[in-house]
């Protein structure tokens, strides 16, 4: 008998997630973030997996209750008489009341219990974690607390988010069907809450860099990739970068050597071939033009 679905979830992480059950079982409905404005203009736009079921799905019913905590919402859930709440970057808490209605299943983007909280695949990228992957869990009351059905691993080094994002989105959408096919057979194993680690949500201020050390930045320009992207304090934004040592540098933030359309960039701690530059309300352009056109050379400093 195929199972029925209520999916919560918000961005492409989720689509991915939500595409791969469409395939197999019956969906319910959506239950996703409310629209935001977006952009200068502030236009309202649907969360992606709102945006994703309007247009290849419009039967499908779609919420996007401001607070799980109202009764209306736990009885509306319970109409529907789902076999299980699959949960994937939803964005909210699940209150008791609708964790008793049916398993409620979260696909995590890290190997619990590390990395739980709001921004796992950033956090794994800043600290250079070379392995990551996701997890199937049985949701309870705490933040990514609850006990582990399945879980799959892969290789995240020198991956930048929106690589990372791709990779455990397709990892999490064929892990999600396998345990919902297998759930009366697998044994939910509880996480060692000695290995937990947690990681906050990303702020736009957190791409500020200072030149100090060069692998530090690197992990920064691949764990803001999508956004918030890395930055000095006068808004020139790095958009391209390479790692290339650790050797230190008495004079920080000197330009080491001139390249076609890159230069090398001293870090009081390591090495970095600066490759692409947006300065504060101007184009993207190559390292090498940013350079001439403020006439800086070897030996001076990146302003």
């Amino acid at each position: 008998m195929q199972k029925n679905i209520v999916f919560m979830g918000t961005p492409s992480y989720a689509t991915t997630i939500l595409k791969e059950l469409l395939k197999s079982f019956n969906i319910l409905a959506l239950y996703t973030q409310e629209d935001k404005a977006v952009g200068r203009k502030q236009i309202l736009t649907p969360s992606h997996t709102k945006a994703f079921l309007m247009q290849n799905f419009p039967s499908i019913p779609i919420f996007t209750p401001k607070n799980l905590k109202d009764e209306s919402i736990t009885r509306q859930i319970d109409s529907l008489k789902p076999d299980f709440i699959i949960v994937a970057a939803y964005g909210k808490i699940l209150p008791k009341s609708i964790l008793n209605l049916a398993p409620c299943i979260n696909l995590h983007a890290s190997l619990l219990p590390k990395y739980r909280g709001a921004s796992p695949i950033q956090s794994a990228i800043l600290n250079a974690e070379e392995k990551s992957g996701v997890c199937t869990m049985l949701m309870d009351e705490g933040l990514d607390t609850g006990a582990i059905l399945q879980s799959q691993e892969c290789d995240i080094k020198n991956k930048n988010s929106e690589e990372v994002f791709e990779l455990l989105a397709n990892l999490a959408a064929n892990l999600c069907v396998d345990t919902l096919l297998n759930f009366h057979k697998l044994i939910p194993l509880p996480q060692d809450e000695n290995q937990a680690t947690f990681c906050k949500k990303i702020k736009k201020e957190d791409g500020l860099i200072e030149f100090n050390n060069a692998r530090e930045i690197y992990q920064k320009f691949l764990a803001f990739f999508t956004w918030p992207g890395i930055f000095l304090e006068n808004g020139l934004k790095i958009l391209d970068l390479e790692f290339l040592d650790d050797k230190k540098h008495s004079m920080i933030g000197e330009i080491l050597k001139l390249e076609k359309e890159s230069f090398l960039l001293a870090c009081q701690m390591g090495t970095l071939r600066i490759k692409k530059l947006q300065a504060s309300g101007k184009k993207p352009i190559d390292a090498r033009s940013y350079l001439n056109g403020k006439r800086l050379k070897n030996g001076d400093c990146l302003r």
